[in-house]
């Protein structure tokens, strides 16, 4: 090899690192675009056979069928935020950024009440406090900036919500020509298998959408009777909500019970209910009836709905949720089972004799 061919090579090599490390640098940095065009395929997955229902039952043509899709869907996901208005009324007296006082003044009660509660039973209230570090939270100055910052993430939820819309409205318009035009991308010899990986991982995660919807409507009416039960005001909003947190994986629940602790605690103080007699028994009970939800949830309902809507071992699920968590956190467990059942079928569809491939496919 000449001195030449080797400085060549070399030159050639640079290149082509420095073209990776440039195109992973671009990619990472339109991630948020990439996210917007996953989440509108996924949605017009999910909307397409109301379109199809719309133009075979109804007689729409196809534009019409697409937009009368996407606005119901604007409907409904106007219809569900505004749920959360009657519960954000309720609880504005001590979230209002014009009433910070009132806030810290209700705060301090609450740890005061928090403090005899304890000293009655003879346990150390300071050094559960101090290790809580819930008594340095002496101003609520913070409040503006958390609700500036909301506000920023509500103007940025707005542009993606508008932006996922937009790109689902060609999908779904364009579907028949997409489709073509992603058929002759493929080479004539994987083109068979392609088509079958899509197909099979369009069917399962429908599937698993449809499980995930039944799962949320189950823990919403569990979590609702509790609720009615211990007389929780707004229950039905404060369910759902709650529900909605389950879509987290393990996480959620806990996040669901701190909220709905808070919202009872906070909505006694504002009420002027007796914080040891009334407000904080209610709230264990509460929590008490949410952890035997997650119990009838994690050992029954959920087992037996995604390990049947996936074709997944309850274990293999868990394990992969978990790995997902460790790896990239929330997002990571949300989107842990549909990412790992795809790869499933794909790794069936193109590597159908490996033996862990088979192992792990065996029920697809």
């Amino acid at each position: 090899m000449t001195s030449k061919e080797l400085s060549n090579g070399i030159i050639r090599a640079t290149s082509i690192i420095t073209i990776f490390c440039l195109s992973l640098f671009f990619l990472y940095e339109i991630s948020a675009v990439l996210i917007y065009i996953l989440i509108a395929i996924v949605v017009s997955l999910l909307l397409n056979p109301i379109v199809l229902f719309l133009k075979k039952r109804l007689k729409f043509n196809n534009t019409l069928a697409v937009i009368t899709t996407l606005f119901l869907t604007f409907l409904l996901i106007i219809g569900f935020v505004l749920l959360f208005v009657p519960l954000l009324l309720s609880q504005g007296e001590n979230l209002s950024l014009l009433n910070v006082s009132s806030l810290e003044k209700n705060y301090h009660i609450l740890l005061q009440n928090i403090t005899i509660y304890l000293d009655n039973y003879n346990i150390n209230s300071k050094q559960i406090l101090a290790s809580s570090k819930l008594s340095t939270f002496t101003s609520f100055k913070f409040i503006p900036n958390f609700i500036n910052g909301f506000i920023n993430t509500l103007g940025n939820f707005s542009v993606g919500l508008a932006s996922i819309l937009f790109i689902t409205f060609f999908i779904l318009k364009e579907h028949n020509s997409f489709y073509i035009k992603f058929q002759q991308l493929i080479p004539e010899n994987q083109k068979e298998k392609v088509i079958n990986s899509i197909r099979d991982i369009n069917h399962l995660l429908s599937r698993y959408f449809i499980g995930l919807f039944i799962q949320l409507n189950l823990i919403m009416f569990l979590y609702l009777i509790v609720f009615l039960i211990f007389g929780v005001e707004n229950a039905i909003i404060i369910a759902l909500l709650c529900a909605i947190f389950n879509i987290v994986p393990y996480v959620g629940p806990l996040i669901a019970s701190i909220v709905a602790c808070l919202l009872i605690m906070t909505s006694g103080i504002g009420s002027g209910a007796d914080f040891a007699n009334e407000t904080l028994p209610t709230a264990i009970y509460v929590l008490i009836g949410m952890f035997i939800v997650q119990l009838i949830d994690n050992n029954i309902s959920s087992p037996l709905i995604f390990s049947k809507s996936t074709n997944s071992h309850p274990l293999e699920i868990f394990i992969v949720i978990l790995i997902a968590g460790i790896l990239s956190g929330i997002t990571g467990m949300i989107i842990a089972v549909p990412f790992y059942t795809s790869l499933k079928v794909i790794g069936k569809e193109f590597f159908p004799e490996n033996k862990i491939i088979k192992l792990l496919t065996k029920n697809l």
